[in-house]
């Protein structure tokens, strides 16, 4: 069987930065363990998968250790490659999703907009070990959604940040967020998710989901320009529009070709 493949790097107009992720339409879907494999093999921190639908398409993210209940530059990837590969002539896609519901992806000239569910953190104290695997520097907060979610003074203690990956494997979250207020946008973030096999992913959408509420309302607006501090670097145009968020970013293909399984 052969499989179209594609690779695009998300929230990003530059080869070589953002965030890359595999995309490959399928006609229906295989055998979970083959797309595991898969992405086990693209070792790409997600491999999107999508099927055709009478509205749009039905669209799933694995890791190289498990299947993800959400993801958002996945999911501008695959717009992308849809808009500009696949011939999709409306200027929205809708995707369905079974843990995250419908996310629609609009096109504006060389943006998209993905509309993705608000998942507002909450604080909690900070399980053992947490904060000494991330930096000897007090957050200012710690919170969780999916995610544990921790909160520093400025940008370059986020930027500074060197985690111990084999202790932020054991947590029992999908990953770990830091955050701070930005020197030249509203807020930077950095994400890790060793125990998904991700140790820094570049640009994390599905963290957005907690960052933009939390932001939006400690900096009193629902517009916000974020920024996340990795070495490929990524810029979203956040907005909160009540139990939603917008994130309007950029991509670039990188890569075309095929899998035969």
């Amino acid at each position: 069987m052969n499989i179209p493949i594609y690779q695009a790097d998300a929230f990003t107009d530059t080869l070589f930065g953002g965030n890359p992720a595999a995309i490959c339409p399928l006609k229906e879907w295989l055998p979970d363990a083959v797309m595991q494999k898969i992405a086990i093999e693209n070792n790409l921190a997600e491999t999107a998968f999508f099927v055709k639908n009478d509205t749009g398409y039905k669209l799933r993210w694995f890791t190289p250790e498990y299947e993800i209940d959400l993801c958002g530059h996945a999911t501008l990837a695959s717009a992308h490659i849809l808009f500009t590969e696949l011939g999709h002539k409306e200027d929205e896609i809708h995707f369905e999703t079974v843990k995250a519901g419908v996310l629609t992806v609009k096109r504006d000239d060389d943006k998209y907009t993905m509309d993705f569910p608000s998942r507002p953190p909450i604080h909690i104290e900070a399980p053992n070990g947490l904060e000494a695997a991330l930096t000897e520097k007090e957050p200012v907060e710690v919170l969780r959604s999916r995610d544990y979610f921790l909160v520093y003074e400025t940008e370059d203690d986020v930027r500074d940040i060197s985690p111990d990956f084999f202790a932020l494997s054991k947590m029992d979250t999908v990953g770990v967020i830091v955050t701070a207020p930005g020197k030249d946008v509203d807020f930077v973030s950095r994400f890790f998710a060793p125990g998904a096999g991700i140790p820094e992913d570049p640009v994390t959408g599905s963290a957005h989901c907690n960052l933009i509420p939390y932001w939006a309302d400690k900096l009193g607006k629902t517009k916000l320009h974020a920024l996340q501090l990795s070495d490929r670097k990524g810029e979203i145009w956040c907005e909160l529009k009540g139990d939603r968020v917008l994130m309007t970013g950029k991509a670039v293909t990188y890569l075309k070709g095929e899998i035969f399984v």
